[in-house]
């Protein structure tokens, strides 16, 4: 039986960190389109705006999907597309993982290495609203919810191993 397993979550849920975990080859689609636009998705964003990103993040999907025994690890956004919910819903392994917006936020700030247009661009209430929107969009298209608040990445991993 093949499994794709694809990890559903806001930014800095940890999402590229499980994926790493679970198989170090696994498919981190921010890596992946940065590749294919030839640019960082910071810089996308700014110059070709959201929509042309988000169907650059569509196609990336689709590809993806047809893989067999693939560990995706998509942008927080990728919901926010219905085409991609509907993709996601035929997926038998969407794991959400879960985490409250205060220890999210405070990863998020901490991380200097990642420049999130969405952070960077939004005050913490607009920040929440985003994060608060898309909680029901994961849930409705996640087959599994993990709650990853206080665990470690290899603690995580090993529960999705037993799914």
């Amino acid at each position: 039986m093949t499994k794709t397993i694809i990890l559903l979550g806001f930014m800095g849920a940890g999402k590229t960190t499980i994926g790493r975990v679970l198989d170090p080859d696994f498919h981190d689609m921010d890596e992946i389109i940065t590749d294919k636009i030839g640019m960082s998705i910071n810089d996308f964003f700014a110059k070709e705006g959201e929509a042309a990103f988000r169907k650059v993040e569509t196609q990336t999907l689709e590809e993806l999907l047809a893989k067999e025994d693939a560990i995706i690890s998509p942008g927080g956004g990728i919901v926010v597309n219905p085409h991609n919910r509907d993709l996601l819903s035929e997926n038998d392994y969407n794991i959400f993982l879960k985490l409250d917006f205060e220890t999210l936020y405070k990863r998020i700030e901490n991380d200097k290495e990642m420049h999130r247009p969405l952070y960077l661009n939004n005050t913490k209430e607009e920040f929440k609203k985003i994060f608060d929107g898309r909680q029901k969009m994961y849930t409705d298209v996640a087959t599994h919810i993990i709650d990853v608040k206080d665990k470690t990445p290899e603690e995580i991993a090993e529960m999705i191993r037993c799914l």
